[in-house]
């Protein structure tokens, strides 16, 4: 059994406007239903930026659906897959991945661990690592 830390960072315009990091409440019997849960929670927060940037008229058009850079390929994989098993079936009936992604609110894109803007919020990173992903959302040291 597994209780996993989730974590996002969500930009708008390059620069970070929302981010999370949190240990996930739930116990989850593998690291894909980990990762769904860690999915959702961005997909659920991404679905509430964009509904209140519809509401605000500043922009005329807004993307169809906003891109989630993942670096999990084999659950970009899974969530996008139209056949079911019993595994993927009991992750999706629990976390509502599917629905966001057959809604077009969010689209999944692979990206590079390295490359991971919200790594950091998640797991353990050296020092480089840190500096570069931080810049990656334009957070800047006061010193």
């Amino acid at each position: 059994m597994l209780k996993s830390t989730s974590g996002y960072a969500i930009t708008l315009g390059g620069g970070a406007e929302s981010w999370k990091s949190s240990k996930q409440t739930v116990t989850v019997r593998s690291t894909m239903e980990s990762e769904f849960i860690a999915l959702e929670k961005a997909g659920t927060e991404t679905e509430w930026l964009k509904n209140l940037l519809i509401d605000i008229p500043i922009w005329k058009r807004l993307a169809s659906s906003v891109s989630i850079h993942y670096d999990n390929q084999t659950t970009i994989a899974r969530a996008k897959n139209k056949i079911y098993n019993e595994k993927s079936r009991l992750i999706r009936l629990r976390h509502n991945v599917k629905q966001l992604l057959d809604d077009r609110i969010i689209s999944l894109d692979y990206v590079r661990s390295d490359l991971n803007i919200s790594d950091p919020f998640s797991k353990p990173q050296g020092r480089k690592l840190v500096e570069n992903t931080s810049r990656g959302i334009r957070l800047v040291s006061i010193t």
